[in-house]
C-alpha cells in the first residue's frame, strides 16, 4: 500500500483514480486541482507517489516536476496525460518523472505503474 497524492484538474479523472487506488488498497492522502496545489500538497503531505496530470492550470506538469524534484530529488512521479506530445513527456521524464500513463488508462496499468515504483 502506498500513500498517494492525486493532482488532476478533472473531477471525473480524480474520481476514477480514487476508485482504482482504493481497490488496489492504496491510501489517497490528498487531491490537488491545479499545479500550484500539487507542489504545495507534495511538500505538506510527502506522498510516496504523485500521480500528476501533465496539463493543469496555474502550473503545468513540467513545472510541477521541476519544483517537486528540486524539493525532493527522490520523488516518485507518474505523469497522467491525454497528450501524445512525446517531446513534453520526455522533458518531464528527463526532469525526474518516473513514468507516464496515457489517458484513457486502464485499471491494471495504473496499479502496475505504482507497484513498480514502491
Amino acid at each position: 500500500m502506498a500513500k498517494i497524492l492525486i493532482a488532476d484538474d478533472s473531477d471525473a479523472i480524480r474520481l476514477v483514480l480514487k476508485d482504482i487506488l482504493s481497490i488496489g488498497e492504496h491510501e489517497i492522502i490528498g487531491e490537488a486541482t491545479d499545479g500550484a496545489e500539487a507542489v504545495d500538497f507534495y511538500k505538506q503531505y510527502n506522498p510516496q507517489v504523485l500521480l500528476l496530470d501533465l496539463a493543469m492550470p496555474k502550473k503545468d506538469g513540467f513545472t510541477v516536476v521541476r519544483e517537486v524534484m528540486a524539493y525532493d530529488p527522490t520523488a516518485k512521479i507518474i505523469l497522467i496525460t491525454a497528450s501524445d506530445d512525446q517531446k513534453v513527456i520526455q522533458q518531464c521524464l528527463d526532469g525526474g518523472a518516473s513514468s507516464y500513463i496515457s489517458k484513457p488508462f486502464d485499471f491494471n496499468g495504473v496499479l502496475e505503474s505504482i507497484k513498480s515504483l514502491i
